[in-house]
């Protein structure tokens, strides 16, 4: 049963990365074919082009440590997939997946250009949130899944007692 939840997460990883880095490719393809500062979608989003040398939301940006960034990233990633080697859920499986795929999509920017490649941009009058990107999104979803998963599994203490009775 791992086996399958793992393949199942692989198959994930996989589309995640693929999705992430062809969305990237199109905007680069956009943006060095044409000189746009934003290209206006709706009245609430826009493509743009942006590097984040930092992390989420550009934190530590200043600072420019590519190499850092990726080396920490590589440890989580690593640390992900001994969880899923160890999972038996197909929540977490897809879960991980998401969040695995998008992580490595951002480490592959940042080794090929030294930041991530930010493109959405989402905005209310002159308040922008800070643009993200197809991985960015899939981290988030992942984690949120993992969350609900931990919130609604059932507890292993709880399977403890349950089976001695």
């Amino acid at each position: 049963m791992t086996q399958r939840f793992l393949l199942f997460a692989l198959s994930i990883f996989l589309a995640v990365l693929l999705l992430d880095q062809w969305s990237k490719r199109l905007i680069l393809e956009q943006f060095t074919s044409y000189d746009h500062a934003a290209i206006e979608v709706t009245s609430f989003f826009n493509i743009v082009l942006v590097w984040n040398t930092g992390v989420s939301f550009g934190l530590f940006a200043s600072h420019r440590q590519p190499l850092l960034l990726t080396a920490v990233s590589a440890v989580i990633i690593i640390m992900l997939v001994i969880w899923l080697m160890k999972n038996t859920s197909k929540l977490v499986a897809a879960s991980l997946g998401c969040v695995i795929g998008g992580a490595v999509a951002n480490v592959i920017d940042r080794l090929r250009f030294g930041a991530v490649t930010d493109f959405l941009d989402f905005h209310i009058g002159a308040y922008h949130w800070p643009a993200f990107n197809v991985a960015d999104s899939c981290i988030f979803i992942g984690v949120v899944l993992l969350s609900v998963s931990s919130m609604f599994a059932p507890n292993s203490q709880t399977k403890d007692k349950e089976s001695s009775s």
